[in-house]
């Protein structure tokens, strides 16, 4: 997908003016990306439209009016948008109580070898992530995945690892997967 630039930017003062606007458009490109895999696990993928809501409620929230800022901003969301033929997704582990989100965080230090994309064909294609977000012995409740997919949407999302109990596949609907397909269309730049 193309980076988002800084002329898509807005002031936080003109953003906080059309964010209601802004804001549908992307909560609606959210719910099209949005798969939940099993009872906690919840996938995001992003799309230039989700990026961009994340750059503009974080210059408003921190009210950032310094260029410098705005550009680390922007740097920091766009590795957030897949390449070449991939997508990025946030991934959600929604487990709330505190004392059981512990020991299971604890217990998936592993998790992220045994996620993933599940094409058309029926291959599995297992993500990238930063090693610097999984701790030593334990495993960060959000983590940054990114699916090389050879430009082909995926038609399902699971977690295979029956050593921990963890055995699920969500299948993506329609819409999801032609949402998916139409960001891998778009062209890099």
């Amino acid at each position: 997908m193309k980076p988002i630039s800084r002329t898509e930017i807005l002031d936080f003062v003109t953003y906080t003016e059309r964010r209601d606007e802004i804001r549908d458009a992307a909560l609606a490109a959210k719910r099209a990306r949005r798969v939940t895999v099993g009872d906690v696990f919840t996938f995001l993928f992003e799309s230039r439209e989700t990026v961009r809501y994340q750059i503009l409620e974080m210059v408003r929230v921190e009210q950032i009016i310094k260029e410098a800022d705005i550009q680390h901003e922007i740097a920091t969301y766009n590795e957030l948008l897949g390449r070449n033929g991939a997508l990025c997704a946030t991934l959600l582990i929604g487990i709330a109580d505190e004392a059981e989100r512990a020991i299971k965080l604890r217990a998936w230090i592993g998790l992220l070898d045994h996620v993933y994309a599940k094409t058309a064909d029926g291959g599995r294609i297992t993500p990238k992530w930063d090693p610097r977000q999984v701790g030593v012995d334990r495993l960060s409740s959000v983590q940054y995945l990114t699916f090389e997919l050879n430009g082909c949407a995926p038609i399902a999302i699971g977690i295979d690892w029956p050593e921990r109990d963890l055995v699920v596949e969500a299948t993506l609907e329609a819409q999801q997967v032609a949402a998916l397909q139409a960001d891998l269309d778009q062209a890099d730049a």
